[in-house]
């Protein structure tokens, strides 16, 4: 138990540092706002869904996620259960009290110039998740697994027809 005489400084958890008085009453010594009293924590997946959005929304995107992935997706898609493609599909995030770390696997379209949509994905990924979680993210790695070619494309959207 923190020792309350006059003049003594103590921490109170949560609500930053007092000073006791010898009437008991205690002066607010820190710049924090109400609102920072307790705890937020913010889980691996809810990144993985920013992150995952954030990517797709960047020109020459074409999908995230491996070959495999990919086909579970595509037959995830097909069942009317659910919601359609997972945004996170082809992201892992590590997640700590105020950083986070990403790892992506993206296919790109055939024609664009992959570092480029790189440095994009990049970008808009840190400015993303930085807005919306206020982590500091400290890397954003892309791993290219896929060119989708023009006739590909074709092909994929004759099938789901």
């Amino acid at each position: 138990m923190p020792d309350t005489k006059a003049g003594n400084r103590f921490e109170a958890s949560g609500q930053g540092s007092r000073t006791a008085s010898g009437n008991g009453a205690g002066e607010r010594r820190s710049s924090r706002d109400q609102g920072s009293r307790g705890r937020t924590t913010i889980a691996d997946g809810v990144v993985e869904k920013i992150a995952g959005m954030s990517a797709r929304e960047v020109p020459g995107v074409y999908d995230l996620g491996g070959g495999i992935a990919r086909t579970f997706g595509a037959m995830r898609e097909r069942v009317p259960v659910g919601s359609g493609k997972s945004p996170s599909r082809g992201v892992s995030a590590e997640v700590g009290d105020i950083q986070t770390a990403l790892d992506l696997e993206i296919v790109v379209e055939y024609g664009v110039a992959i570092a480029d949509v790189a440095r994009s994905v990049r970008e808009n990924v840190i400015s993303g998740v930085e807005r919306m979680t206020g982590l500091e993210v400290v890397e954003v790695n892309i791993a290219v697994s896929d060119v989708k070619l023009p006739e590909e494309a074709e092909e994929e959207e004759s099938r789901l027809r």
